[in-house]
C-alpha cells in the first residue's frame, strides 16, 4: 500500500485548476448507456472511482477510450445486464447503473454496491422509485434483480432527498412513457450536472436545481460532447488547506464559486481572507482564527458533509471551542481519532457530535486515511503540522482526488508518495 510523507509548515502559493467533479462523472458515465450515438466527455477526473466505473461499463459492452484529456464512450453495442463478482462491490457509485440498465434493457441484476465505510446506505428509496415507474423488484436481499415490461411516467415523492436515488429515478424516467414528476429530490451541483447532460442528449427535464423535477419521457437519447462541471468539493478542500497554512496565497480556478456559498460563509466567520469571482477564488492563509458555535453538515445548499472533516482540521487552529454536528453519516467522525494522534484536543460526544478545543499545535506522526474525505482532511492536518507525517491507506484519497500530491507539489508543499 502506498503512503504520503508530508513535511508540514510550507506555505502554498500559486494557481490551481480544479479537476472535474467525481460525483458528477459517475452518474454521467452511467447515463452514457442510454445514448444511441457516441458521447465525448471533457473534464473527466482520472481517479480510482472513475476507472472502476469504466471497467463496469466495459463489462456491459460499452466501448470506452481515452484520447488525451477526452473520454469517448460508445454504448450502441451494449447488451449485458448482469454485474456479479465485479468492481460493483468496490464502488458505491455503481448503484446508478440500475436506473440506466432498466431504461435501456428493462432488466438489471447486480451485486449490492460497496466501497463505502461511512455506515449503512439504504436502497429503499431507489427500489420505491423504480416500482413507482413500473418495475418489479424480484430480489433485494442477497443481490439486486429488477425487471420491467415498460417504464411509465408517474408523480411521486422520494422517501428522502438522496442524491443517488434522485439520479436513478432520473435515469429511469428520461426514457419512460409519459411525464414523470419527482418531488423531494436532491439538488446538489452534481445532480444538476447530470440533468444538464441528459438534456444535452435530448432529454426533457425542467426544474433543475429545485426540489421538484419534471421529466417528459422521450423515445431515445442521442450523442454529443459535454464538459463535466468542476469539483466544488475538491475546490473546498484546497481552499481549507490554503487557509490552514499561514503565509499561503492560492487562486483556485475552474469552479462555480456559488456552489460553495456555505463554505465561504463559514470561512469568513472564522477570519479567513479570500476574494471571489464567478469562477475563481483567491484564498489567503490565516494566522489567527476564531471558533464557531456549531459546524453542522446538512444537505445542499447547506454545509456539505464532504467538507466537514477538512474544516474541522482548520478548527483545531481556531481560538476557542467549536462543536461539530455531522447529521448524515454515522461513520464520518472516525478521522478524529487520527487527529488526536497529531495532538488535537477533541471530545467525541457520540457518533454524530464532537467538540474541538483550539488553538492546538499539531505534530507530524503516523496516521491513516479512513475514507475519501477523511484522507483529504488528514492531508490538510499534515500540511500545517510541525515535522513529518506519514499517511497510510491513501488509496481512499486516490479514489476521489485527481493527482492530489502532484497538485500540492506544484503549490510548494513538501509531499512524497512512497
Amino acid at each position: 500500500m502506498q503512503k504520503f510523507i508530508i513535511q508540514g509548515g510550507h506555505p502554498l502559493k500559486g494557481d490551481l485548476l480544479v479537476s472535474g467533479s467525481k460525483n458528477a462523472a459517475l452518474p454521467i458515465l452511467a447515463a452514457c448507456l442510454l445514448a444511441s450515438e457516441p458521447v465525448v466527455l471533457e473534464n473527466v477526473p482520472r481517479i480510482g472511482d472513475v476507472e472502476k466505473m469504466l471497467l463496469l461499463l466495459a463489462r456491459l459492452g460499452v466501448k470506452t477510450e481515452w484520447e488525451g484529456d477526452l473520454l469517448k464512450l460508445d454504448a450502441r453495442e451494449a447488451q449485458n445486464t448482469e454485474l456479479f463478482n465485479t468492481e460493483a462491490i468496490q464502488l458505491r457509485g455503481s448503484i446508478v447503473l440500475m436506473g440506466a440498465l432498466l431504461a435501456r434493457f428493462g432488466k438489471v441484476q447486480m451485486d449490492f454496491p460497496g466501497g463505502c465505510v461511512l455506515g449503512k446506505r439504504p436502497i429503499e428509496s431507489h427500489l420505491d422509485a423504480f416500482a413507482k415507474l413500473g418495475a418489479r423488484v424480484l430480489e433485494h436481499s442477497c443481490n439486486l434483480h429488477l425487471e420491467v415490461d415498460e417504464l411509465k411516467g408517474a408523480d411521486f415523492c422520494l422517501f428522502e432527498p438522496s442524491v443517488t436515488a434522485t439520479e436513478n429515478a432520473l435515469l429511469a424516467a428520461v426514457l419512460a412513457k409519459g411525464k414523470t414528476t419527482l418531488r423531494l429530490v436532491a439538488t446538489e451541483p452534481h445532480v444538476q450536472d447530470l440533468c444538464h447532460f441528459l438534456n444535452k442528449l435530448g432529454a426533457k427535464i425542467t426544474g433543475i436545481g429545485t426540489p421538484y423535477l419534471e421529466i417528459e419521457g422521450v423515445a431515445k437519447l442521442g450523442g454529443g460532447t459535454y464538459k463535466i462541471t468542476g469539483d466544488y468539493l475538491e475546490a473546498g478542500t484546497f481552499a481549507i488547506a490554503v487557509a490552514a497554512v499561514p503565509g499561503s496565497v492560492v487562486t483556485l480556478k475552474g469552479i462555480e464559486t456559488k456552489q460553495l456559498d456555505s463554505l465561504w460563509n463559514k470561512l469568513r466567520l472564522i477570519g479567513v481572507d479570500f476574494e471571489l469571482t464567478a469562477d475563481t477564488v483567491s484564498v489567503h492563509g490565516a494566522s489567527k482564527l476564531k471558533a464557531v458555535a456549531k459546524l453542522d453538515s446538512r444537505l445542499y445548499p447547506y454545509f456539505p458533509t464532504d467538507l466537514q472533516a477538512p474544516f474541522s482540521v482548520l478548527l483545531t487552529q481556531a481560538e476557542g471551542v467549536s462543536k461539530i454536528f455531522e447529521t448524515l453519516f454515522e461513520g464520518r467522525l472516525n478521522y478524529l481519532f487520527e487527529l488526536e494522534k497529531m495532538g488535537a484536543k477533541i471530545e467525541i460526544l457520540n457518533p454524530h457530535q464532537a467538540i474541538v478545543i483550539g488553538k492546538t499545535p499539531l505534530k507530524g506522526t503516523a496516521v491513516a486515511s479512513c475514507d475519501i474525505r477523511a484522507g483529504a482532511a488528514i492531508v490538510v492536518a499534515a500540511l500545517l503540522a510541525a515535522g513529518s507525517t506519514e499517511i497510510s491507506n491513501i488509496n481512499y484519497i486516490d479514489r476521489g482526488y485527481e493527482r492530489l500530491d502532484e497538485k500540492l507539489l506544484a503549490l510548494g508543499a513538501k509531499i512524497e508518495r512512497k
